[in-house]
């Protein structure tokens, strides 16, 4: 599996980003997304920024990623790091959505 993670940029230079985040800092390869400035976000993955993100996609992304480390610990209290889940059904993005048999009464199975 591979995860990229949100890295926010400390400098950028010549292709090249000092970026901050999850307790590391790393120099990232600012190629695929061109020079940003400090403050913004970028999805980093082995030493490259992937795309730009915006703070709110960094905090869920980082949100995401504790909860995957406190399931793989172990840990009992799942619910703490999906509250957004809890007492609905995800809906799917639309254009899966369209994929769906649809009853007779017009609501999606």
């Amino acid at each position: 599996m591979c995860i990229g993670t949100p890295m926010k940029i400390v400098s950028c230079a010549h292709g090249v980003a000092l970026a901050e985040g999850r307790g590391q800092t790393e120099r990232l390869n600012m190629l695929m997304v061109g020079e940003l400035p400090p403050g913004s976000w970028v999805l980093a993955f082995q030493g490259a920024a992937l795309r730009s993100m915006t703070t709110e996609e960094a905090a869920q992304t980082d949100a995401a990623l504790d909860a995957l480390a406190a399931v793989l610990a172990g840990g009992d209290d799942t619910d703490a790091h999906f509250r957004d889940l809890i007492d609905r059904e995800p809906p799917l993005p639309a254009h899966l959505r369209d994929h769906l048999p649809v009853h007779p009464q017009g609501d999606p199975t």
